[in-house]
C-alpha cells in the first residue's frame, strides 16, 4: 500500500481519530510516523499516550500502511457499534 492509497481509504471510508505522519495530540487514536529508516504504529489511551505494547516498527512503508489502515478500521468499526447500541447515531 502507498500513502496515496491510504489516504484514498481514509477518505472513501470516512475515517477518523488517527494521525498520519504527524504528532499525534488526542486520546484514542490509531498512529503512523517515520524515524530514520523505520515506520513505527501504535495506539493512543485514553490520555493521548502511546498504549503499552501497541507499537510496531517496520522496514517497510508498505507493511506498515497495511497494519495502519487494518488498525483504523477495527478502532472506527468498535467505535460506530459502541455508538448505534448507545444510541449516539
Amino acid at each position: 500500500m502507498t500513502r496515496d492509497m491510504a489516504k484514498k481509504i481514509i477518505e472513501e471510508e470516512k475515517l477518523f481519530d488517527y494521525y498520519f505522519f504527524e504528532n499525534p495530540g488526542t486520546a484514542d487514536a490509531v498512529v503512523i510516523y517515520q524515524k530514520d529508516d523505520k515506520w513505527i504504529v501504535y495506539v493512543t489511551d485514553e490520555r493521548a499516550a502511546k498504549y503499552p505494547g501497541s507499537d510496531f516498527v517496520y522496514d517497510n512503508e508498505e507493511d506498515a500502511l497495511d497494519d495502519f489502515i487494518n488498525r483504523l478500521r477495527g478502532i472506527n468499526k468498535m467505535v460506530m457499534e459502541r455508538n448505534k447500541k448507545n444510541g449516539w447515531i
